[in-house]
């Protein structure tokens, strides 16, 4: 009963969401039935469509991650955009320079470098957060508007390949294989080993959340910051460190499109993914297996929309996802003071 509460807001905010959207599409004189068919049978029905879902379902499950876990201690992440974006220059920086290294050291030594530079740029705004009180909302917001103008700086002035808008490929032993190459499933579709990755931080921040003295500590700051300061928490690190993980978890975002699919760092290869991860960590509550789930399902929209293009405009698929995150606002919280539930 306790997860059926939990799960109302957002399934019921889904539902009613694919409700209105049927009422666009007839009002620009198509079936809904046909649409939806389409949109599911093409994502779902086939090993293709399906990689092409955990491809973009991959990159929306660290960045709802990272939403999440800021969420946890209190604080609201709207930088993971900028701190993928990064972390996924940061990945490719150490792929096409550390040419000579093999794979078992040069594929960990990216993951940790778009680790690292996620985690530097949220710590930025976590530490002005606790040296000076300024919000972390609009912190992580301008810190995105940095981010995209240094990236773009660095790319176009320092490693740019002529004729393009990339860097330099990595080293072949930096690439992640995709599940294609490896268990010759999914044909044809770049979906990739930093889904694994993907998953296993989801278990592991799960662990860290639940299981450990220091996920107390972060989700205490999260409950009542006067309590953890009573309790004698050094409020401000924890904030530091609450960001800094946040911002991690983000840049590791930027290893699907890297290194798993183009192998080179691309301006504008982010699709909004830092943007939609909020909406992904809202419907899930914060809870990272749920986010897993919550990822897939837009990944089907985001995927579903170009199925479906022939019959209505791509820009229904968005006006989906809008409806959904406007409903579960309203929802979820309307079911949180009918059952007066606590965090999840």
């Amino acid at each position: 009963m306790k997860y059926f509460k939990y799960s109302a807001g957002p399934l019921i905010s889904i539902i009613l969401s694919l409700i209105i959207g049927a009422i666009f599409i007839i009002l620009i004189g198509q079936d809904p039935a046909e649409v939806y068919v389409k949109m599911f049978t093409d994502t779902l029905g086939n090993s293709y469509g399906i990689g092409q879902v955990l491809f973009k379902a991959t990159p929306l499950i660290l960045t709802g991650l990272s939403v999440a876990f800021a969420f946890r201690a209190g604080l609201f992440n709207i930088g993971a955009e900028g701190q993928m974006t990064v972390g996924a220059f940061a990945s490719a920086w150490a792929g096409f320079t550390f040419t000579s290294m093999p794979w078992i050291v040069l594929i960990p030594l990216c993951i940790i470098s778009g680790f690292l530079a996620g985690a530097f740029w949220a710590a930025i705004a976590g530490y002005l957060k606790a040296r000076f009180g300024s919000h972390e909302v609009i912190n992580t917001i301008m810190l995105n508007f940095i981010a995209m103008a240094l990236v773009s700086y660095l790319v176009n002035n320092i490693y740019l390949v002529p004729a393009t808008i990339h860097t330099p490929e990595i080293s072949p032993n930096a690439v992640l294989l995709r599940f294609d190459v490896i268990t010759g499933m999914f044909k044809g579709s770049p979906f990739n080993l930093s889904f694994v990755i993907a998953a296993a931080v989801c278990i592991i921040i799960y662990y860290v959340i639940r299981k450990t003295p220091f996920g107390y500590r972060i989700n205490t700051l999260g409950y009542n910051i006067n309590a953890a300061e009573y309790a004698g928490m050094n409020v401000k690190r924890l904030t530091v460190y609450a960001m800094a993980i946040a911002g991690g978890l983000a840049g590791l975002a930027g290893l699907n499109f890297v290194n798993g699919y183009k192998h080179y760092f691309e301006l504008g290869f982010s699709e909004n993914a830092g943007y939609v991860g909020i909406a992904v960590a809202l419907i899930a509550r914060n809870n990272p297996f749920a986010i897993i789930i919550i990822a897939v399902f837009f990944g089907v929209l985001e995927y579903g929309g170009l199925t479906v293009n022939t019959l209505v405009p791509k820009e229904i698929v968005t006006i989906l996802q809008g409806i959904i995150i406007l409903l579960i606002i309203t929802i979820t919280k309307y079911f949180d003071k009918k059952f007066k539930l606590a965090k999840a």
